[in-house]
């Protein structure tokens, strides 16, 4: 049974910077698409960046689209998300998971960002 880590959030400024890691145990990520969600405080679970495994193509929701990066390391079975210029409106809880998928693996703890402005 997989095991998603999430880490690396935090408190910061807006127009700071945090790298977000999610790291697997229990199996590889090599074949899955793998993504970044988040959920803010009354809001549903949505959407944030997605890499895809074969070829390595990515895609972001609109919101993100310039400032955030998503990028994965098969040896360490890792997968980040560089977000760059953060906005209050990026504070949420962030989660990694499966996209393009009609399941996914467990949910982790996610890793709370909290953008002050």
């Amino acid at each position: 049974q997989v095991q998603l880590v999430e880490s690396g959030g935090g408190l910061v400024q807006a127009g700071g910077s945090l790298r977000l890691s999610c790291a697997a145990s229990g199996r590889t990520f090599s074949g899955f698409d793998m993504g970044w969600y988040r959920q803010a405080p009354g809001k549903e679970r949505e959407f944030v960046a997605a890499i895809i495994w074969y070829v390595g193509r990515t895609n972001y929701a609109d919101s993100v689209k310039g400032r955030f990066t998503i990028s994965r390391d098969n040896a360490k079975n890792t997968v980040y998300l560089q977000m760059n210029s953060l906005k209050p409106e990026d504070t949420a809880i962030y989660y990694c998971n499966r996209v393009n998928a009609d399941w996914a693996f467990p949910w982790g703890q996610g890793t709370q960002v909290t953008v002050s402005s």
